[in-house]
């Protein structure tokens, strides 16, 4: 159209209006996104960095030492081994010195070689079994040493999980629990003694503590049917994960609860539906869950829990002192130590034994 017609400056007008609906839809569906997407961009970046984790060696291998050369050699054939290796013990079995193994890391990339152990983890979390577990992570371990090797395991998971502690994270956890109507906890398997401990405490402390217990998904739905907004899950689950507990999570999210995990890792399948994540280090040392770290996090939860509502806990603990009294709940069950140290048994079955 001749510039300055009234057919072109319609036409212009109409170009305008297109386009202005164009951008306002696309910066509506950014807007309404925008959560999502970080999340994508920050598991896509994860992704990244764990499958490429070899490549990365292959990429970079030219410019290794002798000694870093002999790292990337042994890590490629047995990162599932490598993976629960300290520095030092790796360059002990690689043999090199530990500071190769620490200049091996920072030379990938990573700010030291816990950060590089993590992605190795990373990469082997799902694919190992509790045998093969077993086997990498205790197989050489002499059977004197059990003992100490499990204990320090135990103590490096409670200080890895306190260097990596989200202080926010856990205070939004104290702060919904206490805004709740109902609290859900659900653990499933090994994790069910964690759920059990954390039900049995809560519910000294708040009215409308439900433990969800079932072997189906089924009556686990059907005990959470009333679950809504104004009510909380708390989902505990670690490698292996369960299902169920993901599911019933995603019942909850879908019914606009909120939910509570406590899990292994930022990176776990049970963050899907929270809005709180608790972390704490659950490397399975044998056939077994090392759930010493979760369970100090609970306590620590339940301790928050009690201090913000001492007064009611105060007075439950008083009502429950008196009707264990008046009903000899532990009278005839308990041990008593006299100040001679000398053990009194009250309960007669046992004297006649």
């Amino acid at each position: 159209k001749k510039k300055g017609s009234a057919p072109y400056m319609g036409c212009l007008s109409f170009f305008f209006v297109q386009k202005s609906k164009v951008f306002a839809e696309t910066f509506l569906f950014l807007c309404y996104h925008r959560e999502s997407m970080k999340e994508k961009v920050k598991r896509g970046r994860f992704m990244s960095n764990t499958e490429h984790l070899l490549s990365k060696m292959n990429v970079q291998y030219q410019n290794f030492s002798k000694g870093q050369k002999k790292l990337a050699a042994y890590i490629k054939e047995n990162y599932d081994k490598a993976a629960f290796l300290t520095a030092a013990k790796l360059g002990e079995t690689v043999g090199v010195s530990e500071s190769t193994v620490v200049r091996f890391a920072t030379h990938l990339g990573y700010k030291g070689y816990p950060e590089f152990q993590r992605e190795l983890e990373e990469l082997v979390r799902n694919k190992l079994n509790s045998i093969q577990r077993m086997e990498v992570t205790y197989g050489k371990v002499p059977q004197s040493e059990i003992l100490d090797t499990v204990l320090h395991s135990d103590i490096d998971k409670i200080k890895m999980t306190l260097e990596a502690v989200d202080h926010e994270a856990f205070n939004l956890a104290v702060e919904t629990i206490l805004e709740a109507k109902n609290i859900y906890v659900v653990g499933i398997r090994s994790c069910a003694p964690l759920a059990e401990f954390l039900a049995f405490y809560l519910n000294l402390i708040f009215d409308g503590v439900r433990l969800l217990n079932t072997n189906s998904a089924s009556e686990l739905f059907e005990q959470m049917i009333r679950i809504g907004e104004k009510d909380v899950i708390i989902g505990i689950s670690f490698p292996r994960y369960s299902m169920r507990t993901l599911k019933a999570l995603e019942f909850a999210n879908n019914r606009n609860a909120k939910v509570i995990t406590l899990t292994d890792s930022i990176h776990s399948p049970m963050n899907l539906y929270s809005s709180c994540n608790l972390i704490a280090r659950s490397d399975m040392a044998s056939i077994v869950d090392s759930l010493v770290a979760p369970l100090s996090v609970i306590n620590a939860l339940v301790v928050a829990l009690s201090m913000r509502k001492q007064k009611t806990v105060v007075a439950t603990l008083e009502a429950l002192e008196k009707i264990w009294d008046e009903y000899q709940v532990y009278n005839n069950d308990e041990i008593n130590l006299p100040d001679n140290h000398e053990i009194e048994l009250t309960d007669p079955k046992v004297l006649k034994n």
